[in-house]
């Protein structure tokens, strides 16, 4: 798999919402696309950017493939990015 970024090539990720966030976007999950070499906090924009989306934080907790990952990562195409809410309890 080459590293290299081809103009205009487009991605596409699968996001996931669960409690909370699935309420705000109305999703439980919703397929995106982003420009090739696009990060996690390029999705999350691209999220808040929908109707309903504004009402999550700009910095929530993610992860990529079920692994926790930094806003900064790259994503792939294919990608599996899920949106994890704060959790309560006691």
């Amino acid at each position: 798999m080459s590293d290299e970024v081809v103009p205009g090539a487009v991605i596409q990720v699968k996001t996931l919402f669960f409690a909370a966030y699935r309420d705000m976007v109305g999703a439980e999950e919703l397929d995106i696309q982003l420009p090739q070499g696009a990060t996690l906090r390029d999705a999350v924009r691209a999220i808040r950017a929908r109707p309903g989306g504004d009402a999550l934080p700009e910095d929530p907790a993610l992860a990529v493939n079920r692994e926790y990952a930094s806003s900064n990562r790259v994503l792939e195409n294919g990608d599996e990015v899920a949106f994890i809410p704060p959790v309560a309890g006691g």
